[in-house]
Order: C-alpha cells, then structure tokens, then sequence
C-alpha cells in the first residue's frame, strides 16, 4: 500500500504531531506544508525532505492531491481553512478548538455533512492515561451515577504559554476560558455523559492587566521565550503582548442535558501545573492527584471525616510519547480514520459542544455573570457524525421513503 500523502498547516509548536506520522515507507508521509514564515518553511525541507511542496498560501494545496491534512494554525483562522479543505473533499484534522465560535463549529459541521469529507478533531485529553482512567472506573460503576463534576485547572505557565502572543487577544480566540477550557470542557461532558445546556461565569484579567512592558513578537515562537524556572511571582513577567484583553482568571458552572451539575475553574497564576477533577456520583467520589507521570485516581465508597487512604487507589499507567502519551494515539487514530472511516474516539460534535459552552460561558462572564442558554448543533449534522460520517439517506417530500424510491 502506498503511503498517505498528507499535508500540513501551520508549522510553529504544536506541528510537533506531524513529526509522528512522517514515516515515509511506512504508511504515511508529509509531501506538502503552509506557512508565512518563510525560515520555518526553509526548515520543513530538512524535516520532511527536499521533495517537500511548501507554500505561503493554504489555498495552493486544495489540489494537490492529498489524503488528509493537519490543521495546526492559530485558532481563529481553523475555521477558513478547515472549511476550504473540506469543501475540495480533503480529510481535515483540525486542532482543537474546532473554531473560536459556536456559529463557526457549526459551519464546520454542516460543510463536512454536506461534501462528505471526513472531519477529526485534536481532542487529544480523551487519550490522556488519567482520563481514560476516570472515563474507566466510572464505566465500571464504582461510584454510581454521576451527579455532578468539578473541575480545577492550574495554569502554571499560562503567563509565558498565553500572555505573550496571538493567544492575549480576544480577537484570535474569544477567551482562554474557551481556547484553554476546551479540552477540559470536552473532558467533563465526556465522563458525564452529557452536554451543557445552561451556563454562566465570572472572571476577570486580575494580575496580568497590570503590567504595562509590551511589545511585538512577530516570527517568534512560544519556546522562544519560555523560561518555566524564571517569571515568578507572575507581576514579573515582562514584554507581554502588545493586546491583552482576556482574563487570567475565569470560573464556569454547567447544567448539562443529562441532568448533571458541573463547573469549571481556571488560574494563569498558580505556581503549579495540572487539572483536578472531582466527579461525584450516587455510591461514591473519585479524585484525581496529579495528571501525567506518577498520577493517581483515589476513590472513596465510605462515610468518613477526612482520610487520605482512599477506598481504592488506582495507579495511572505511563505510556510513552507527549501530553501523557496521547499524541501519538491521537495520530495513528486520524490515520485510521482517513484509511477506513468509522467512529473515532474523539468527537467533532463534541468537540462543537465544548466550544458552544465554553463560548457561552465567556458571554455571561462579560455581561455580569448572566445565565445563558447554550444552542445544542443541528440535528441532520449530529446525526451524521453519530452515524461515523456516513452519509444519511435523504427523505422524500411526501412518501418518507428515501428518495431514490425502494
């Protein structure tokens, strides 16, 4: 079998994916990429060849003949692009978020129903050890129903991750409370087993808003300018983006369809580095201690005041490779996809759920808290990716027979 031809969009950081899957001779390969930086195009030469086609314009590789293409561009242009390919019939993986926008994921969603290509989404946290892990022993019913999910997210470098490019800048991405929130939103629904309905928030820009040293980083890249053991205490961070107008601070709370309660909570200041999920069901609560190497889930069945030994304690299994090994999963699982279809693990609509919340909730934290009513997707485009992507049989006007006739 020949290899996949795929391509590539967007070559800063997170382009360290495509790096797993260029494996030419060996079932796929990168034969073309797109970047406006000529330097990191010149560089795409000595990671995937000298054969490689590398434009400045995604639209030069709608027909150029590739199997799939990786969409790793910065958030508020995934729309625009993932809709060009989509509509050449282009296999698109695009990272999470799916758009910046619950209108935007539903466009995405309508334009792969209605061309029949194939959409995947960069949720890459549904292949994360720890909340498989969760997802598992919730399956297997050691704590009963779920009830409700809280959520803490420690952005420990959220001053050097977001505070110091394109991600500042509401215009690029709404807010961190979608842009960051996504995956963990995604998460929560997930293991609920529902999605959000009723959202509302509060927040603000706390600590970084204060400082007044900005400037342009044009043609630089996140590590660039990361130093995780300097920039501490937060206030001391210097040359912030020249726009900086989304909050380091935000708190979430959902109402799912399901009946679940949930709520989310994230801080760009903390000195550590990690999420904290609680879920809570009808027999018992577990716990998560730590999110990637050394991780532990703790659950606890019994009435007790306080007591660290949980009722059982379950030890979250290191498998190799980055964000906890599931970037790797994350690719061959697109690979498969292209290859043979079918339901995938990750979820393009919930993927659009996560955003339409996360997009919700950022409305309600900039107009006082306000409940808000989140839009669930179009039922003909839920429908198809529930149904693995495959095109649904059209109905006809009077008879309800498929229009083709019997």
């Amino acid at each position: 079998m020949n290899d996949l031809r795929l391509g590539v969009i967007g070559l800063g950081v997170r382009s360290d994916l495509v790096d797993l899957v260029h494996r030419p001779g060996s079932g796929s390969r990168i034969v073309a990429c797109c970047d406006r930086d000529p330097v990191l195009l010149d560089k795409a030469r000595d990671r995937f060849g000298s054969g490689v086609l590398a434009v400045t314009d995604h639209r030069d590789l709608l027909q150029s003949g590739l199997d799939g293409v990786f969409v790793l561009t910065p958030d508020h242009t995934h729309e625009a692009i993932g809709l060009d390919f989509l509509r050449a019939g282009v296999p698109v993986f695009v990272d999470k978020p799916l758009a910046i926008t619950t209108a935007g994921c539903d466009r995405l969603l309508t334009a792969a129903r209605e061309h029949g290509t194939r959409l995947y989404v960069g949720h890459n946290m549904r292949h994360m050890p720890v909340v498989t892990a969760m997802r598992q022993a919730i399956a297997d019913g050691q704590i009963g129903e779920v009830k409700a999910i809280w959520c803490r997210h420690f952005v420990g470098h959220g001053g050097d991750f977001y505070f110091k490019d394109w991600h500042a800048d509401r215009r690029n991405t709404t807010g961190l409370l979608l842009q960051k929130g996504a995956h963990d939103i995604d998460v929560i629904h997930w293991l609920a087993g529902g999605y959000s309905r009723r959202v509302n928030a509060m927040g603000g820009l706390v600590v970084y808003g204060d400082i007044a040293s900005r400037r342009e980083r044009t043609g630089e890249r996140m590590t660039d300018w990361l130093a995780p053991e300097e920039n501490w205490p937060p206030l001391s961070l210097r040359e912030l983006n020249p726009v900086v107008d989304v909050e380091d601070l935000s708190m979430m709370q959902m109402q799912l369809d399901n009946g679940v309660f949930a709520s989310y909570e994230q801080c760009h200041f903390t000195p550590d580095y990690w999420r904290n999920y609680t879920v809570i069901g009808t027999e018992g609560r577990l716990e998560n201690f730590g999110d990637s190497d050394g991780a532990v889930i703790k659950v606890w069945k019994r009435r007790s005041d306080y007591r660290a030994d949980a009722d059982i304690t379950l030890t979250v299994p290191t498998t190799p490779g980055t964000h906890g090994g599931a970037d790797p999963v994350l690719v061959q699982e697109f690979l498969r996809f292209i290859d043979t279809g079918g339901t995938t693990v990750t979820s393009p609509v919930a993927a659009r759920e996560a955003v339409a919340a996360g997009h919700a909730a950022t409305v309600s934290l900039r107009s006082g808290g306000q409940l808000v009513e989140v839009p669930p997707p179009d039922p003909a485009d839920a429908a198809y990716f529930d149904g693995g992507q495959t095109p649904l049989p059209t109905t006809g006007p009077h008879t309800g027979e498929s229009a083709g006739g019997k």
